[in-house]
This record gives structure tokens, C-alpha cells and sequence, in this order.
């Protein structure tokens, strides 16, 4: 049987294993290897490393495999902790930076300067609070104990040995947490609702089926501090009077999976999950079930459809799953950043939490910013902070000297926010009111040469073939939206056509069934709002701004630049260049594909695109 004790001398006992500050010259080794860092090689680094420790028998280093660091664009990371309490980051770091690392560093003293991340971007820990991300990169998500280490099932000791559901659910109501998964309910008065339905079973749900293109909060989560949303799960059990969860991950997530699997696991064999938790009548059993990749299964009536066994489609509301969810039964469903929240504010307290953010959005937001930025990664900040902060002081700025143009928050289900946008604090009210929305965190920014036509295309094809169909609004609504944004993206629109694309954007916002539909006209409502200049080009002067409509492009050789170099025409796949050798080239636009091949391989940029 688990106790507090058994916490407390657990806690101890890894301390003195991974603290380097409890041991002469120590040094605490951690290499990123959530899915990001394997896949920039992150593996034979760790690999090399341990070879080297073991050959050189360091045994006052601990190493060990964690999760996402956040600094996804300068991976493989290695994170090097001494016995001073000193971090030192190391990027891109290959298998024989390894060696350097290990002779020069862990031996030697010296970090090696050349490869810290200093040299890559400016520090911006300043901007953030790691409250959902404060374990990620930092323990090894297989181990059990190093969660523990770090005041791991803490909380959930304080839950069933100290407080009621009630004062549980009053705390949770009081830290003024909302939703991370979406629009931002309110999380304690969810709980609430579902804890008024009294006997009989009921369920607590995770999801993590998290769909949006650009979006991996929620994996980082699970890769690299899985038994956070374990013991949280645990904890809403309690407080709602469920004693079954599930956790609902799609299978394209092999390696939280596989953590998970591990993470509950350990968790039922220390006596965190299953019967008579801590010593009280609490019992809580905890399942994986995994979704095939439907976006809409992230809506949550539709995610029960599929735990059922059903087809993944939203059900009409009332009734609420608070009410009548899994299987009839009263049953609350938050997403992984939701439930990662949970044991810190047990822990610290309501007003701790409530400290942070607005008004109306208490705490932090995870976001993971992609698109034309510099340092591509995640990021946690207090909710309040800016666009300008996060695209421009932790995002670095644009790229190769490009003008920020626009950045998509939300996914298919957001909204284009404009330069004019920047210094909007974020938090759920002002993007709503911005025709776009908080959503699970994915956050593209876009430069001078994004078409926002273009782009609303793309989120729109992704709503369409995610459709599940069952509503008149979204299945045939939609359809309707994409050809009308082809026919303006490819020069054959006409005016009455975005009238028409505009009227129908708000009709299928009002009138479509689930919250995935009524969202879906989001990114055409936006840049209609914010670029309608952009769609008016399209269809009156026939032309793409942006350049980036290949319908309505051509590529053209200046004959005055041109050398005769024949890279081009070498290099062209179709054969639409023609040209002697130093003399000027032409391209036959009746055979280009506008591939931009001859633009790359131009060495004296000669080939322009009108």
C-alpha cells in the first residue's frame, strides 16, 4: 500500500541519485528524446554519451533519456546540470560533439562554448513559467521515481488523505483554470456539474487526440511527463466521484503511447492506481483507448462515440456529458495541458495560479509556434503576454529579413491575426473577439510571401475531408466554401463569389451541429476581415500578391541578367527552358509547373516570378 511515507523516502532516495549538487564534481546529464529530438538524431547521441561515461567510469554523472525541451529547432539537445546548480544547453549536438562534451565538460570542467545555446538564440526563460511543462525535459518519463522526486503524487496524497471532493472542486473553481483544449470552460465548474449526479458510475475521460495541423502540446506532455495527467486524472476521479478514466490518444502518437503505457504501469504497481489508494476507499482504474486520427474526435461527444465503439460523430447538446457522456453515464472529458495544471495548483494553492494571467484567464498557455519563425519549439507564458512577445522576443522573428505578415492561432478552428494584432495580450476573450480563438495552442505565423487565400484554402480542404458529415452545415456548407475559394485562388471568382463565400462562412457558423462545424469558417471569416484586398486581387486584377497562386504566376528569365550558365534548363523537370549556352534563356510557360526548380538553381537570381 502506498503512503506518504513511502512519497517521502522515495523522494529522498532518487534525490540522491539525480541532484548533482549532492556529490563532489557531480553532474546531471539529460538528452531530449521525445519525438522531435529522436528524429534529429537524438539516439546515438545518448548512446555515445553513455558509451563514453561508462568507459571513463563517471560515476558521479547521472545520465538519462527525457522529453521535449522545448528548443525543437535546435535539436538533438543535451542539458549538462553541475554540482553548482549551473545548466548549460547544448544544440545540435551530434555524436562527436558528444565526446567534446564528455572530455572537455564532465571531465575536464569547461563547457564547450562553441556548441551552447547561446550561439543559436537569446534566452527567453525570463518570458515563461513552466507550470504544464515544468517536468518536460527535465525527468525521464519512464521513471516513476523521478517523478516522484519531483513532488510527483503529492498531490493526490494531499486529495485523499486531507480534502473532500468538495474543497478539491472549490480549489480547482477558485485557481479560475479554464479549458485548454478549446473554447475554455471553465474546468472547476465542469467538475461540478458532473459531481452534482449522484451514484451510480461515472467516468473521467483525457483527450488526447489532438488534431490540429501545427499542434504537439499535448504529445510533448505525454513523451515527456506522463504521470502528471495520471495522478491529475486520479485527483478529478475523486473530486467528481468516478472510478474509471480513460484516455483517449490517437495511434499516430506511438511514443506516448508507449510512455503512457509504461507511466500506468508503474503507476498500478506503487499503488497509485486501482484499490484502496493511500490507505482510503478510493479506487481509480485508468485505460488507454486509441483513435484512428478523426480531427473530429476532438469534439468531445464525438470522442465518447468512438470509446463506445461507434462511429466518431458529435451528438446534439443537451444533454451534456456532465449529464449523460460514456455510455449514458454522467462523465467530464479535459485535455492533456487541462489536467497538467492540476497537481501544481493542489500543491500551491488556488491564489498562486489565479496570480497569473488576466482577468479571465488565470495561469499559463502552452503553445507550440511553427510556421516562418526562427525558433520553431514550444513555449509556456503567463496568459496576457503579447503576440509581439512571443513571435518576436521568444520566436526570434521572421526569417531571412521577411515582413511578419500574419500568424493562425487555433488551427483549422482559428483565425489570421494581422500585424495590427501584435500587441493583443493573449488570452481567450480578445482572440474570440478577434474572430479567432485560443484552441489547443498551435500558433503558424506567416511572412510576406503567404497568400491568404491560399491559406484559408488550406485550413478549409482540412475541415472538409475531416468532416464527419452528419450535419447538412458543415458536410455540404463547407464543400461549397472550398469551391468558391478555388475558383477566387485560381482567377476565375467573381465579386458576387466572396459575397457569397462571406454570407455562407456565417451561416455555418451559426447553424452547424458540434463547436468542430460552427469554427470550421473561422480562417475565411478572418481573412476576409483582415486581407479582403488580397481575395479582391484574385478576382478583379487576376493576380496572387503574394506570388504564391500558381494558377496565377509565371515565372519569367530576365535576359539582361541571364548568363547562359544552362542550370536551369538542366535542372528544369518538364524541359520548358530553352536557351544556348551564354546567351539569354526563355521559359515556355505553356510547359512550366511553376515547380520554382529554375529559381533555386539560378546562380545569379536572373528568373523572377510576375
Amino acid at each position: 500500500m502506498v503512503t506518504l511515507d513511502y512519497l517521502n523516502a522515495t523522494k529522498l532516495k532518487t534525490e540522491a541519485r539525480i541532484n548533482p549538487q549532492l556529490h563532489e564534481n557531480g553532474f546531471r546529464v539529460v538528452v531530449g528524446m521525445a519525438t522531435c529530438g529522436l528524429s534529429a538524431g537524438a539516439e546515438p547521441v545518448y548512446l555515445k554519451l553513455k558509451e563514453l561515461i561508462a568507459a571513463n567510469n563517471l560515476t558521479n554523472i547521472d545520465l538519462a533519456p527525457v522529453g521535449c525541451v522545448g528548443e525543437c529547432a535546435l535539436e538533438p539537445l543535451v542539458e549538462v546540470y553541475d554540482h553548482q546548480g549551473r545548466k548549460t544547453t547544448y544544440c545540435k549536438v551530434t555524436a562527436s560533439d558528444a565526446e567534446k562534451i564528455v572530455n572537455q565538460h564532465l571531465i575536464g570542467g569547461e563547457p564547450v562554448k562553441e556548441l551552447t545555446i547561446d550561439n543559436y538564440k537569446k534566452d527567453t526563460s525570463a518570458l515563461q513559467v513552466r507550470i504544464a511543462l515544468r517536468n518536460c525535459g527535465v525527468i525521464n518519463p519512464e521513471d516513476i521515481n523521478e517523478y516522484i522526486a519531483y513532488d510527483g503524487y503529492k498531490a493526490l496524497g494531499k486529495v485523499l488523505t486531507e480534502m473532500t471532493p468538495e474543497e478539491v472542486i472549490h480549489v480547482v473553481t477558485e485557481s479560475g483554470l479554464r479549458g485548454r483544449g478549446g473554447g475554455g470552460f471553465p474546468t472547476g465548474l465542469k467538475w461540478s456539474l458532473c459531481a452534482k449526479n449522484k451514484g451510480g458510475q461515472k467516468y473521467i475521460i483525457c483527450n488526447a487526440d489532438e488534431g490540429d495541423p501545427g499542434a504537439f502540446m499535448d504529445r510533448a506532455v505525454l513523451e515527456g511527463d506522463p504521470h502528471s495527467v495520471i495522478e491529475a486524472m486520479a485527483i478529478g476521479g475523486y473530486a467528481i466521484g468516478a472510478s474509471q478514466g480513460y484516455i483517449y490518444i490517437r495511434a499516430e502518437y506511438p511514443l506516448a503511447v508507449q510512455r503512457l503505457n509504461t507511466a500506468i504501469q508503474q503507476a498500478y504497481e506503487a499503488g497509485f492506481l486501482g484499490k484502496n489508494i493511500f490507505g482510503t476507499d478510493f479506487c481509480f482504474d485508468l485505460e488507454l483507448r486509441l483513435g484512428a486520427g478523426a480531427f473530429v474526435c476532438g469534439e468531445e461527444t464525438a470522442l465518447i462515440a468512438s470509446i463506445e465503439g461507434e462511429r466518431g460523430m458529435p451528438r446534439n447538446k443537451p444533454p451534456f456529458p456532465a449529464d449523460k457522456g460514456l455510455w449514458g453515464r454522467p462523465s467530464i472529458i479535459n485535455n492533456v495541458e487541462t489536467y497538467a495544471n492540476i497537481p501544481p495548483i493542489i500543491l500551491k494553492g488556488a491564489k498562486w495560479f489565479a496570480s497569473m494571467g488576466t482577468q479571465k484567464s488565470k495561469g499559463t498557455k502552452v503553445f507550440a509556434l511553427g510556421g516562418k519563425i526562427n525558433n520553431t519549439g514550444l513555449l509556456e507564458i503567463p496568459m496576457g503576454t503579447t503576440l509581439r512577445q512571443v513571435i518576436f522576443d521568444v520566436g526570434g522573428g521572421i526569417p531571412n529579413g521577411k515582413k511578419f505578415k500574419a500568424v493562425q492561432t487555433g488551427g483549422p478552428s482559428g483565425g489570421c491575426l494581422t500585424a495590427e494584432h501584435l500587441d493583443t495580450p493573449i488570452d481567450y476573450d480578445n482572440l474570440t473577439n478577434l474572430h479567432s480563438m485560443m484552441g489547443s495552442g498551435g500558433m503558424i505565423v506567416m511572412d510576406e510571401d503567404n497568400c491568404m487565400v491560399d491559406v484559408a484554402h488550406f485550413y478549409l480542404q482540412f475541415t472538409v475531408e475531416e468532416s464527419c458529415g452528419k450535419c447538412t452545415p458543415c458536410r455540404e456548407g463547407t464543400r461549397k466554401m472550398l469551391e468558391l475559394l478555388e475558383k477566387i485562388k485560381t482567377g476565375k471568382g467573381t465579386m458576387e463569389d466572396i459575397d457569397e463565400l462571406e454570407e455562407l462562412a456565417y451561416y455555418i457558423q451559426d447553424s452547424a451541429l458540434c463547436a468542430l462545424g460552427q469554427s470550421a469558417p473561422n480562417p475565411v471569416i478572418s481573412t476576409l476581415l483582415n486581407f479582403r484586398d488580397e481575395y479582391v486581387a484574385h478576382v478583379k486584377d487576376k493576380k496572387c500578391p503574394a506570388k504564391a497562386c500558381k494558377e496565377l504566376i509565371k515565372y519569367v528569365i530576365l535576359p539582361d541578367k541571364c548568363i547562359g550558365c544552362t542550370k536551369c534548363k538542366r535542372n528544369c523537370p518538364v524541359q520548358a527552358i530553352s536557351g544556348e549556352v551564354k546567351k539569354p534563356h526563355t521559359i515556355d510557360p505553356s510547359k512550366c509547373v511553376k515547380c520554382n526548380v529554375c529559381k533555386q538553381s539560378c546562380p545569379v537570381n536572373a528568373i523572377i516570378i510576375e
